[in-house]
């Protein structure tokens, strides 16, 4: 068969114009034999890579804009045109409604190629919350928006070879944390957990931590009740039934403090910044946002727009290329897996 027809085609949204999405694109895409490992697909305009091109004076030379997905071209930065208008980028201001417009309009097309087939993967660039959440797009995130037009049951899992841990609740104010927790939710969570483990990172048997909701782990009730009431009872009264390796609840502080994430395939922190500031403190820059139990494969780097440092041509593309190699990588495994499956059944 030959080689070309089996590159694995990575969609890309723009995100936040006024972020370094852009910047961080063309600097992976540029990068000497990069695109032989996969062949890009830009949803946005070629006209905002060449305002990019400009501002950074970057050599580049291979983008190509397309109209259809028969025009893909390896080997080049294929760019789907999907803003017919003359846009002046130079003018659309931060949080203004314009610059939320262009990132989802790149969003809703790029998962609509996904769910066809036209791509195999997606990498999201950063995103605004705020600018993005105008009368069309009421969703914390690109967590919250996947859930609603794909198949599964998202869980947001953030990956490194020394650190996966995934997140019971998401984009919740602190105060709702608790009365959002429930032995419901906290079972599905290890269930995604697990079953991505083993499916998306060849993980045979994992073993997964579970870490408490309260300081302490709620010191045995005196200072909240969610890990005798909910996470323990979620633990034990089905999980060890099944014999999966799945302990806890642990106290946060502690558990990364002494390391002891390392003896463990995956982690489940109860709320966003539990998770996520332990995950970035160790892995800043080289992790990568995954969002798992879903039907097609989304990834993006584990930072934000960066408007502090944007058009500066000073951002680090590293996560955004780890996301792409990411989601190649977990590309193969499922087919890796639904292969060897198939086969056990036939």
């Amino acid at each position: 068969m030959n080689y070309r027809k089996k590159k694995i085609k990575v969609g890309f949204t723009t995100g936040d114009i006024n972020g370094i999405g852009i910047e961080i694109f063309l600097k992976v895409c540029c990068k000497k034999k990069i695109l032989d490992f996969f062949t890009p697909i830009l949803f946005g305009s070629p006209k905002l890579c060449f305002f990019y091109k400009k501002i950074l004076n970057m050599e580049i030379n291979n983008i190509r804009e397309i109209k259809n997905f028969k025009e893909v071209v390896d080997y080049k930065i294929n760019v789907f045109n999907i803003w017919k208008e003359d846009i002046k980028f130079e003018s659309i201001k931060i949080n203004h409604p314009e610059s939320g417009k262009y990132p989802f309009s790149s969003l809703k097309t790029a998962v609509k190629a996904l769910k066809e087939g036209k791509i195999d993967v997606l990498v999201t660039a950063p995103v605004n919350k705020k600018s993005m959440n105008f009368k069309n797009f009421s969703f914390f995130g690109h967590t919250e928006y996947l859930k609603n037009v794909l198949e599964g049951e998202p869980l947001m899992f953030m990956i490194h070879d020394i650190l996966k841990i995934a997140l019971v609740t998401n984009h919740l104010p602190l105060k709702r944390v608790s009365s959002e927790l429930s032995i419901k939710k906290i079972i599905k969570s290890i269930k995604i957990l697990h079953q991505s483990l083993i499916i998306d990172f060849s993980i045979e048997k994992p073993k997964i931590a579970v870490l408490g909701c309260n300081p302490h782990s709620g010191d045995n009730g005196l200072i909240g009740n969610e890990e005798k009431s909910k996470i323990k009872p979620a633990i034990d009264n089905f999980f060890q039934k099944k014999g999966w390796l799945i302990f806890g609840p642990y106290p946060s502080d502690s558990f990364f403090g002494n390391q002891k994430y390392i003896n463990f395939d995956g982690v489940l922190a109860m709320y966003h910044d539990q998770g996520l500031i332990p995950f970035k403190t160790l892995t800043f820059n080289q992790g990568v946002n995954f969002t798992a139990g879903l039907s097609h494969i989304r990834t993006s780097p584990d930072h934000g727009v960066a408007y502090d440092i944007a058009k500066k041509g000073i951002a680090n593309e590293n996560s955004f290329e780890e996301a792409i190699f990411n989601a190649i990588k977990i590309f193969k495994n499922r087919k890796e897996y639904m292969k060897l499956n198939s086969s056990k059944l036939s």
